[in-house]
């Protein structure tokens, strides 16, 4: 009698074990399979406060990301009008979250010697081990799939052994995509276009932009709200010495730096004439008040306020996307072109845009690398590109989203009111500094740009403009080039010590501070001290040095 009461009450006792100890094992069994942790993931952006996306998560977006993954995703960013000088003094603190983001379109950019020297300083993780793991980001080790800069100067370099501590992103799965056919560059308002009776594609000089701009100052045009218009205004991303304007002024070819090959010889801009003529030339358009004074340091709010209401008859750089033209009232002037008298497109074999890092200090990277992986992946892409299925979005026979027509009609009425759904579709960046890579909207969507499958193509003004640019026929004619940028090899030549890397960053500095400066004589002398520095850190050596690499079959991107 006792053995049996005895074993009843083991029986008992272990039953009562296992629903007590049972709950927890229910729990986890719960799961999704997409589980990481449970824990908060911080960023910390180093970028403009409208690229960084910061709190523009809606709160259903973050529940579903914490369901599906156990991470809270938190974002800050630095307020600073430069993002290089934000980074810098970041890294120098040394007081790093979870992980960092960054611009970085090319290892050309000035925040990749920071990058590097931090790198090689061990302030990040090496996340090479955990993203040769993931199913997204592990397609950067396949052969062919990286183009050559990010592959080799910024995230798998020799002389790091194997490591890697920089993630390059937004790489197209093909090479030379053509996307979404975003349009970039200097825009007109129609409106004084058609006036004018010109045809804006066919403004191919500065020579013609000035004579332009000085027809829309004796117009009498007027802004929204009634005022005279400036005939030329700055970026819609604010103040920005950008080339498009004045493309055949600046000494650099479609990569963006200025270095350029006077036959075979090459060439940095200091060692020609050409910043002294574009110094004459914005000096002039500042005088005659032809160029908002501001031009080259307007704060971004203000930019966007400027061309939504009017006031720049041209505003120097925009693309066919952005909602303050949606109503088409801007359209693509030029393009300008390059010194050597041609405006073809030149796109590289794959380009990237910005960049991502863990610090050293950040426990168990891994999860961070598989939460990057995820937001990458189908759901998590899904997810940052179209909303919550259902509210925001439902599926079509073949899987591919279809965007709410009432919400694609908002974004383009209303767009402070429908960014608060919290998704790229709306222009809601939070997910841009982990998830916006291995891109293909066609294949991926079912269209390249949101809203498309529901708008009348044949009206919206992005596709008005792409047919009014004619994107496919310059496509089709593209040049495509798959080679390291001039200053790519800057890190190979001078190593740490940054001289030259500095006097070049420099130059660009010096060249605004030409534009403004209180007369020729000065103007002049501040392009002889920048000239002055570069020869002393041995620009005309690095132009020979490149000049090598060339020689040994090196394909530079100018």
């Amino acid at each position: 009698m006792k053995s049996i009461l005895k074993k009843g009450l083991q029986c008992a006792t272990a039953a009562l074990l296992m629903m007590t100890s049972g709950l927890p094992l229910v729990q986890a069994e719960q799961k999704p399979d997409t589980y990481i942790a449970d824990r908060e993931i911080k960023g910390l952006i180093f970028q403009s406060a409208g690229d960084a996306g910061v709190d523009t998560m809606s709160p259903e977006i973050a529940a579903y990301i914490k369901k599906r993954t156990g991470i809270t995703l938190k974002l800050e960013t630095v307020t600073s009008e430069d993002s290089t000088e934000a980074l810098a003094a970041g890294l120098a603190a040394g007081d790093m979250p979870d992980f960092i983001a960054f611009y970085l379109n090319h290892s050309g950019r000035p925040e990749f010697p920071l990058l590097l020297q931090a790198s090689n300083e061990g302030m990040f993780h090496d996340i090479a081990p955990y993203l040769k793991k993931t199913k997204t980001y592990g397609k950067y080790y396949e052969k062919g799939y990286l183009p050559k800069d990010t592959r080799d100067n910024i995230m798998m370099r020799k002389d790091q052994d194997g490591a890697t501590y920089l993630v390059h992103m937004a790489i197209n799965q093909k090479a030379a995509d053509a996307g979404s056919k975003e349009i970039g560059g200097p825009y007109i308002r129609k409106d004084i276009a058609d006036k004018l009776g010109i045809n804006p594609q066919e403004i191919n000089t500065s020579k013609q932009v000035k004579e332009l701009v000085e027809k829309i100052a004796k117009g009498g045009f007027k802004d929204g709200n009634g005022n005279p218009v400036v005939p030329l205004g700055p970026t819609v991303w604010g103040g920005s010495d950008r080339p498009f304007i004045y493309n055949d002024l600046v000494w650099q070819g479609a990569g963006g730096e200025k270095f350029w090959k006077d036959g075979k010889k090459v060439k940095h801009e200091s060692m020609t004439e050409f910043g002294e003529k574009r110094v004459a030339f914005v000096r002039e358009l500042l005088a005659k008040k032809l160029m908002h004074p501001e031009y080259y340091t307007m704060e971004e709010t203000r930019a966007q306020e400027g061309v939504t209401n009017g006031s720049f008859a041209i505003v120097s750089d925009i693309h066919n996307y952005r909602p303050e033209i949606g109503d088409l009232k801007y359209v693509p002037l030029g393009p300008i072109n390059r010194v050597d008298g041609k405006n073809n497109m030149v796109k590289p074999y794959k380009s990237g845009y910005a960049g991502w890092a863990v610090p050293a200090t950040t426990k168990n990277p891994e999860e961070v690398v598989k939460f990057a992986d995820w937001l990458a992946g189908p759901e998590g892409k899904l997810l940052y590109f179209y909303g919550l299925e259902g509210k925001h979005y439902t599926l079509d026979k073949d899987g591919k989203p279809v965007p709410n027509k009432d919400l694609v009609k908002l974004q383009e009425e209303n767009p402070d009111k429908a960014i608060k759904e919290g998704f790229r579709g709306v222009r809601a960046f939070w997910g841009e500094h982990l998830g916006f890579t291995d891109m293909n909207n066609v294949d991926q969507f079912g269209e390249a740009a949101w809203g498309d499958k529901v708008r009348n193509s044949e009206t919206t003004a992005a596709q008005k403009i792409i047919e009014m640019w004619d994107y496919d026929k310059r496509y089709a004619e593209k040049e495509v080039i798959d080679g390291l940028y001039p200053r790519a090899y800057l890190y190979e030549f001078e190593g740490e010590d940054g001289k030259l890397n500095a006097a070049l960053d420099a130059w660009d500095e010096s060249l605004v501070k030409a534009y403004y400066a209180k007369s020729d004589d000065e103007a002049k002398k501040i392009l002889d001290a920048a000239r002055k520095d570069l020869k002393a850190a041995k620009i005309e050596d690095y132009c020979k040095f490149l000049e090598k690499k060339e020689a040994k079959g090196e394909v530079i991107f100018y």
